[in-house]
């Protein structure tokens, strides 16, 4: 009879301590989901603030004498201009009209040949 309760113990002491684990480990999770959304706020606020910059240097209302902030904003223009002509491209790939039969004569070809 003895044997029972101290099996008893330890299995008790093994729920507590699996229990004791559970918690910690749920707490660090909730802990590192506000972290994670903290660190997109961040993001998105430095996102903001960076873009509100580079339109104020833009219009010459901020005047910020950095190589590097100059830099960065040539970058934004150059993929601004290359995203700018990608979408044309795709509008043209997408709009363009069905695949055109080169078995039938063309009306300008007729006429570069009859000349």
């Amino acid at each position: 009879m003895q044997r029972q309760p101290h099996w008893r113990s330890k299995f008790n002491e093994i729920v507590q301590v699996c229990t004791d684990e559970l918690k910690k480990t749920t707490e660090i999770g909730k802990k590192m989901i506000n972290a994670s959304k903290t660190t997109s706020n961040l993001h998105e606020a430095y996102e903001e603030l960076g873009v509100l910059v580079a339109k104020e240097i833009e219009r010459k209302q901020l005047d910020w004498d950095n190589p590097r902030a100059h830099e960065l904003i040539n970058k934004i223009k150059n993929c601004e201009s290359n995203l700018s002509d990608i979408e044309s491209e795709v509008n043209k790939i997408k709009f363009a009209p069905g695949p055109i039969d080169i078995s039938k004569p063309d009306k300008s070809d007729n006429i570069s040949k009859d000349q």
